[in-house]
C-alpha cells in the first residue's frame, strides 16, 4: 500500500487503510511469495464475499487461512463464541450437523442445546470442498450466502465477520462431487495457487523458526475495526456510472459470444463492486478506475464463464470482450 496520502482524505478512510495494511503485513510475516493472493483474500474478507482455491498439496492454503484468521481479534456473540478461525476438512462421510452444529438434549434442564459448529469463526478453511456431499453442500450455501445456519428447523445467525476460504484440487477427481453452479457463484473469487519462486521457496525454509515464534506473538486487528473499515470504504470510495457501465457492457459481449456457452450472472457484478472499492482503497485512490476492473475481473469470471467445447483459453475470450468496453472507459473519462 502506497503512503502517499493527500490531505484530501478523511480521517476515517486513513483509518480503513491503516486497518488493511495491518492485516496485510501479519498475514505477510507468515505466507512468504504469495503477495496478490494474500491482497486478494484481503479484499475478498473486507468486500464481504469468499474464495475459492485451486491447488495442490502443501502449497501453503491452510496457513493463508490460519494466518489470516489468527489475525483477527475474535469477538462473542449473544449466540455463543466464534473463534478467530476453523479448519473443515470435507469427507464423503460428513453430515451437515457436522459443520452447523447439532442441537444437544441436557437431562438436567430437560432442553435442547445448541452446540456450535465449525462455521461458526470468522475464517473458516473448508477444505477439499468439493469431496463432500450435496447435502453439506447444501448447508454451506446457506451459510455463505446468508450468513446464518437452520438445525432443526430454528436459524442460527452467523458473525458479520464471515469468510469463507474453499480449497479443491483441480487434478484429483475421483471420489468428488463438483460444486453446483448456485454454489460456484458464491465464491467472489477462484484463485490458482501456482508454485512460488526459487527466491520466496529458500525464504520459507530460513524463515521456519522465525514464524514459528511469532505464533500466538503477533499482534491482531480487531474485528470491529475491520467491519469500521469495510462501511467507510463502501460509502467512501467512488463508482463513477462510467464503470458500471464498462462491467455490464463487458457482461453482455461475454453472453453473446459464441466461443461462450454460458455467461456470468448479475450477482457476479455486484459481488465485485465492493471488491473494487477495496482495491481502490489499498491502491491509496478514493476513486475505482479501470485498473482495478483489469486486475480483479478475471478472478471474478474464471469460474462464472463456460465456454464451448473446443474452447480453453478463457483470457483471450476475456480479454476480447474487455477491450472495447474499457476503450469507452477511456474516452469517457478523458472527456471529464
Amino acid at each position: 500500500m502506497t503512503t502517499n496520502r493527500t490531505n484530501s482524505l478523511e480521517p476515517a478512510f486513513i483509518e480503513a487503510q491503516d486497518v488493511l495494511l495491518r492485516l496485510q503485513e501479519i498475514v505477510k510475516q507468515q505466507v512468504i511469495g504469495r503477495d496478490n493472493i494474500i491482497e486478494l483474500a484481503i479484499i475478498a474478507l473486507v468486500a464481504d464475499g469468499h474464495i475459492l482455491l485451486e491447488d495442490f498439496p502443501g502449497s501453503g492454503k491452510t496457513t493463508l487461512a490460519k494466518a489470516l484468521g489468527e489475525a483477527i481479534e475474535s469477538k462473542n456473540l449473544s449466540t455463543g463464541a466464534t473463534l478467530p478461525f476453523r479448519r473443515i476438512q470435507f469427507t464423503p462421510d460428513l453430515l451437515p450437523s457436522d459443520v452447523t452444529g447439532v442441537s444437544i438434549f441436557d437431562v438436567k434442564t430437560e432442553r435442547f442445546n445448541f452446540r456450535h459448529g465449525p462455521l461458526f469463526a470468522h475464517v473458516v478453511l473448508a477444505d477439499e470442498i468439493n469431496r463432500t456431499s450435496p447435502k453439506v453442500q447444501s448447508a454451506m450455501l446457506e451459510a455463505m450466502g446468508e450468513k446464518q445456519v437452520t438445525v432443526d428447523n430454528t436459524t442460527y445467525a452467523l458473525d458479520e465477520l464471515f469468510f469463507v476460504i474453499a480449497t479443491q484440487n483441480p487434478l484429483d477427481l475421483v471420489g468428488t462431487y463438483p460444486l453446483p453452479t448456485p454454489q460456484l457463484d458464491r465464491f467472489l473469487f477462484k484463485i490458482s495457487m501456482d508454485h512460488i519462486d526459487r527466491a520466496a521457496e529458500l525464504e520459507v525454509l530460513d524463515s521456519i523458526k522465525e514464524r514459528r515464534r511469532l505464533v500466538g506473538n503477533q499482534n491482531k486487528v480487531n474485528r470491529d475495526d475491520i467491519l469500521k473499515a469495510r462501511k467507510t470504504i463502501f460509502t467512501q470510495i467512488n463508482i463513477d456510472q462510467a464503470i458500471k457501465t464498462t462491467l455490464v457492457d463487458i457482461s453482455t459481449n461475454l453472453r453473446k459470444d459464441e466461443r461462450v456457452l454460458q455467461g456470468n450472472s448479475t450477482r457476479s457484478m455486484v459481488l465485485l463492486l465492493p471488491a473494487l472499492q477495496v482495491r481502490a482503497a489499498i491502491r491509496d485512490r478514493s476513486y475505482v478506475s479501470s485498473e482495478d476492473i483489469e486486475n480483479l475481473i478475471p478472478e471474478v469470471l474464471n469460474h462464472r464463464i463456460e465456454l464451448v467445447p473446443g474452447v480453453s483459453d478463457f483470457d483471450k475470450v476475456l480479454q476480447d470482450n474487455m477491450e472495447r468496453p474499457l476503450e469507452e472507459l477511456a474516452k469517457s473519462t478523458l472527456t471529464k
